[in-house]
């Protein structure tokens, strides 16, 4: 019998359809009208609204390529910053801009990539071009971080990764479900990549070799350090604490607390990228006071926003994306073969 969670709906409304044949017609306009850059452009994705966990695999691929020897520069969008220019987050020594210019992802990854250029713009391509005049010397590669649906730059190597705990959306398309294309444009993907501790790849490609998957499936685990605080000292097991999350998927974030030896006193959450203005930071520290708390617990992506800005005790729970073993040698060959073509 097949997984709940490997089913999709079998029902289509005409706004489906609709959505679903916007999207086709989408691909096939910028499939004649995309612009190159000079360097191979590796994009990691979803099909999902937010939250499968693309940040911290593009921080690993990164990781990776860089202890390789490639010089590489991130390019995003930089969502929910306050203005559209073209933007230089960091040259690879750590974040030149704060989140209000640069977007919180975009800030974590400057953080958390030694070595590793980050740019951002509305437009890639302009990112890349920035990138290719501005850095000395320029990268060799680009990755594409939330890529799939950027059409307008063309890509040599497209990864989508998928959540263990709602891998396939419900086959459903905005506004009724929870994907943003369609399943069938999974046909333009390298590889897939099925990330949480209970994603089983193997079952994964199965279900979605109708929907036109043509390429491997790999596991990706996530791993959850120990929650510390700003200052790097690891917060003391028994602390009661205040939990605050402004993500896709905050109740992910919640169901791997509630397993720690900690104490939650009270939960808050915001809407996915919150920037956090002064009602909310207030709203934080009155519930820190009424609580009890004695430390302010959140995800690595709101430390950016909150550090600096919040009257209390501020701690994280890093998370990293490790790929399976495979993964690594199947990648390195790709990019090999790109990087010399």
């Amino acid at each position: 019998m097949s997984s709940p969670q490997l089913e999709v709906s079998r029902s289509r409304s005409p706004w489906q359809w609709l959505y679903s044949g916007a999207h086709k017609l989408r691909r096939r306009w910028w499939s004649r009208r995309s612009r190159r850059l000079p360097r191979p452009v590796i994009s990691i994705g979803n099909l999902h609204w937010g939250g499968t966990g693309k940040t911290p695999l593009t921080a690993a691929i990164a990781s990776h390529l860089v202890e390789a020897g490639y010089r590489v520069a991130i390019l995003s969008r930089g969502y929910g910053r306050k203005d559209r220019q073209v933007r230089v987050v960091s040259t690879g020594e750590g974040p030149l801009l704060g989140p209000s210019l640069a977007g919180d992802e975009p800030v974590l990854l400057a953080g958390e990539v030694p070595g590793a250029a980050v740019i951002v713009a509305p437009e890639r391509y302009l990112a890349g071009r920035h990138a290719m005049e501005r850095l000395d010397p320029p990268p060799d590669l680009f990755l594409l971080d939330d890529g799939f649906s950027h059409l307008s730059l063309a890509r040599d190597l497209d990864l989508l990764v998928f959540p263990a705990s709602d891998p396939l959306g419900g086959g459903r398309l905005w506004p009724g479900g929870r994907l943003r294309e369609p399943l069938t444009a999974i046909r333009h993907a390298d590889a897939i990549l099925v990330g949480g501790s209970s994603a089983d790849s193997e079952a994964m490609s199965r279900a979605l070799e109708p929907f036109g998957l043509n390429g491997p499936a790999f596991h990706c685990e996530r791993r959850f350090d120990s929650p510390r605080h700003v200052d790097s000292r690891i917060v003391a097991p028994g602390s009661r604490i205040l939990l605050v999350s402004a993500i896709a998927r905050p109740g992910d974030f919640e169901a791997v607390v509630s397993g720690l030896d900690l104490e939650v006193s009270d939960v808050i959450t915001f809407p996915d990228h919150h920037a956090y203005p002064p009602p909310s930071l207030q709203e934080i520290h009155s519930a820190f006071e009424a609580s009890g708390a004695q430390v302010v617990l959140t995800t690595s992506k709101d430390r950016v926003k909150l550090l600096g800005r919040l009257d209390c005790p501020l701690a994280e729970l890093p998370l990293q994306a490790a790929p399976a073993e495979s993964f690594w040698p199947w990648l390195d060959g790709r990019i090999a073969s790109l990087v010399s073509s």
